[in-house]
């Protein structure tokens, strides 16, 4: 652990110093007891659990329960466009392009025509130019805006036709 080394040495004209001590610190113990305690705690410490997302899926074939009044479609086109229309095509809604900055569809979903509508349901579909990145974006911002009812849809071909025809491709 700890030495102290005496040393005295002679000194000049006969004159006799007094001794001087050197302590000799041995670090080995609090080394080998930092290193323990580091093992214990990282053996010990529970790291970040996995975040999932519950999203459901609609009945695959079938015809959307929602009413065209509490549907928000949220269609994910190329070159990072988002073109969003309330209700569904039969009613020939408005189709608006925007994107994902903050002032794009996050505005849209925390918009008060979204939030104060409880039975609103978005309605996320992925055009075939859409890239997957577009949609862990569009997921990401509807958990942010604490969207509650959401799923996940496939672009119909009746959809389609009328988002080519509103927005030309």
């Amino acid at each position: 652990m700890a030495q102290i080394q005496e040393s005295s040495s002679p000194g000049r004209g006969g004159k006799r110093r007094s001794k001087k001590m050197q302590a000799h610190l041995d670090m080995t113990p609090m080394v080998d007891l930092a290193f323990l305690l580091l093992t214990f705690f990282m053996l010990t410490t529970t790291f970040q659990k996995l975040n999932r997302m519950q999203l459901q899926m609609p009945i695959p074939g079938g015809e959307s329960p929602v009413k065209g009044e509490n549907a928000l479609t949220v269609v994910l086109g190329k070159n990072d466009k988002i073109h969003y229309y309330f209700g569904y095509p039969g009613d020939d809604p408005e189709v608006i392009t925007t994107d994902f900055s903050a002032h794009g569809i996050r505005k849209v979903l925390t918009s008060g025509r979204v939030q104060q509508n409880e039975k609103l349901v978005v309605l996320l579909k992925a055009s075939e130019h859409a890239r997957y990145k577009n949609l862990v974006d569009i997921l990401d911002e509807v958990n942010i805006t604490a969207t509650k009812r959401y799923a996940l849809a496939d672009l119909q071909p009746n959809e389609k036709e009328f988002l080519t025809t509103h927005i030309g491709g």
